[in-house]
């Protein structure tokens, strides 16, 4: 198995997921979130798969901020520096929603393939 190979497949298939599952995560909190509770989430769910350096998350979290999905806001902390925390928009949850079926699609579809090739 080349190495480089798998990191590379690994990278090209995380720059394609992080965004669902940042969006996924800030939407389900009851509350709103700042970056270190969302990738301790992210590192708890699915066995760790989608975890990742967390200053990693942080250009997606503004990403998906400056297209309206996310809003954000600071407040003081009294163990450290200021937390900036997110929350879902109307337009993110909508959004999740497109893009939950979207990727249900291609999931469903990329098993079929699959499993014709008994992968």
């Amino acid at each position: 198995m080349d190495e480089a190979l798998l990191r590379k497949f690994h990278k090209e298939l995380s720059a394609g997921t992080v965004s669902l599952g940042l969006l996924a995560v800030v939407t389900a909190a009851p509350e709103p979130m700042y970056g270190y509770q969302i990738a301790k989430r992210l590192e708890q769910a699915g066995d760790g798969v989608l975890a990742g350096k967390q200053s990693a998350l942080y250009p997606v979290l503004r990403n998906l901020e400056a297209a309206g999905l996310l809003d954000s806001f600071v407040e003081p902390s009294v163990s450290g520096p200021p937390r900036r925390y997110y929350r879902a928009t109307p337009a993110g949850r909508d959004t999740l929603t497109v893009w939950c079926a979207a990727w249900r699609a291609t999931r469903d579809s990329l098993d079929a393939l699959l499993k014709e090739a008994d992968a």
